[in-house]
């Protein structure tokens, strides 16, 4: 693996509204993954250090939250204006530390944008209820109010969409405050985006970025002042941050692993099919929670329609990021890569059909960069882990069943229900199959079956722990506190009673 000649910049993180340089002595390798190279270094911060990005949160929560949502708001409508206006700028930061071609890069920082837009509704949002003469003379309002601190932790697949689009804009236009942990091997998209933060106005504090280990992201779990830990990751880790966090009193909502299925009827289109699923499984190199890794097709139309995988897999243009005409970017590091490798060979071991091997991909002049060519294992059947488990690579395995209730079933059999998608022309079967699948986000001929961002993200059974989804409503309700107030005045007569009802007017009527 090749390195840049010159020393690659060391990384700061952002604490109180400065960027800061971390006194620790361990820095963490962010890559060029089109070429191998090491463009930067992340700080591994110290727990003092954490510890003091939740102060500064602390502190900027006691102002932040008591300005009026119509001025916290002001900042964000900045802030989506400098997102349009630094736009290939962030694409081109996101393709190079990360690994995606230009399109899905883009489209990582349009998933930024997309739910600012959604919490720039804050006031219409978190606008409470009320009711006159809830009980003779006594009235009622609810109000939504911010909570406190928060954390978080951002995985290394969506630079910008997960931390600064799913995590940040709904949690400050409510009025808290957050520290987000990025990515240690994609940190520079969320340190670019807080600097235009900045631009725009936010105060000291409200928003803050740390890189560290997970032994420093422990005490987002435990520390008295975080109020709640918003989580992307994998599924072990998120089970332990929702149980140690819950234990500690923190609200959380953590979304995990999946592996989505996609149930091909032999009505289906199937040349259009092919392309939506060659689109969802290959697309981001399948780093992605809403890829479609795992095919399952009627055994009437799986030749023709394997077939037909191959052929458009072969025709996608492998190449490097940052290059407009590249449909197939490197996967984040060679550590990564070597894992999906090995999953791929089990996968032989464990009988499935090679179809089409992208192991050894090579490409000509990025010779250093960590590619892998689209990969393609046919007849795989129940109890194989690699049809059941999260690859996280451009890695399809594909699945021959009888029929509709066959693959329904073996679909429904996985531990994960992140989304799920039939490719079919039957209204009959569509509806079944939404009513009965177990997946949280449902496609009908749809490869990636992602609600735009005024919904929430709504994964299912092992895919997610917690109670509120990211985004949408869900993400607004995580982010506030609901508060009822009941009240009544005394009359004339009311003064001179000298007897108080024992429910006090809580009992309507």
């Amino acid at each position: 693996m090749s390195q840049t000649t010159n020393a690659p910049k060391r990384l700061q993180y952002f604490s109180g509204g400065e960027w800061k340089t971390s006194a620790t002595a361990k820095y963490m390798d962010v890559f060029n993954p089109s070429t191998g190279e090491v463009i930067a270094q992340a700080p591994c911060c110290t727990s003092e250090e954490v510890e003091g990005a939740i102060r500064d949160a602390a502190k900027a929560f006691e102002t932040w939250s008591q300005t009026p949502v119509m001025k916290r708001v002001q900042v964000l409508y900045r802030f989506r204006d400098l997102l349009d206006e630094h736009m290939d700028e962030l694409t081109r930061i996101c393709a190079t530390e990360h690994g995606k071609v230009w399109d899905e890069a883009r489209g990582d920082i349009l998933k930024v944008k997309e739910p600012v837009e959604f919490a720039c509704g804050a006031p219409s949002l978190m606008m409470g209820e009320s009711m006159m003469e809830t009980s003779k003379g006594y009235d009622t309002v609810l109000y939504r109010e911010p909570v406190g601190v928060f954390a978080g932790i951002a995985p290394f697949n969506f630079p910008g969409m997960i931390p600064m689009g799913w995590m940040m804009p709904l949690c400050i236009a409510a009025g808290n405050t957050i520290v987000i942990k990025a990515a240690s091997m994609t940190p520079m998209t969320s340190m670019r985006c807080a600097e235009l933060l900045q631009e725009a106005g936010l105060p000291a504090g409200v928003v803050n970025v740390v890189t560290c280990s997970r032994n420093e992201a422990e005490i987002f779990l435990r520390h008295p002042d975080v109020k709640g830990v918003s989580f992307v990751g994998s599924t072990a880790v998120g089970l332990h941050i929702y149980a140690t966090a819950a234990a500690n009193g923190k609200r959380v909502q953590a979304l995990t692993e999946a592996k989505n299925h996609g149930l091909v009827l032999s009505d289906a289109a199937l040349e259009r099919s092919a392309r939506g699923v060659i689109n969802s499984c290959f697309g981001c190199a399948g780093e992605r929670c809403m890829a479609l890794p795992a095919i399952v097709v009627e055994e009437s139309v799986a030749d023709r329609f394997v077939a037909l995988l191959v052929k458009y897999a072969k025709e996608l243009r492998i190449g490097p990021a940052y290059d407009p005409s590249s449909q197939l970017g490197p996967l984040v590091t060679a550590a990564h890569r070597q894992s999906v490798v090995d999953w791929i060979e089990t996968g032989v071991k464990e009988g499935a059909q090679l179809v089409l091997d992208g192991r050894g991909t090579a490409v000509p002049g990025f010779e250093g960069g960590f590619y892998l060519g689209p990969t393609i294992l046919d007849h795989v059947t129940p109890g194989m882990t690699v049809g059941d488990k999260e690859i996280f690579g451009p890695v399809v395995c594909v699945k021959r069943v009888k029929d509709f209730e066959e693959g329904l079933a073996l679909m429904n059999a996985n531990e994960f229900a992140n989304g799920s998608v039939i490719y079919t022309q039957s209204g009959y079967y569509a509806r079944e199959f939404t009513r009965r699948t177990h997946g949280g986000m449902v496609g009908v001929n749809v490869g990636i079956p992602v609600p735009v961002g005024i919904f929430p993200f709504t994964g299912h059974k092992r895919s997610f722990f917690g109670d509120l989804h990211a985004l949408g409503k869900d993400g607004l309700r995580f982010f506030t506190e609901t508060k009822a107030v009941t009240s009544t005045w005394f009359d004339e007569e009311e003064k001179r009673k000298t007897r108080v009802d024992t429910w006090d007017g809580s009992v309507g009527g």
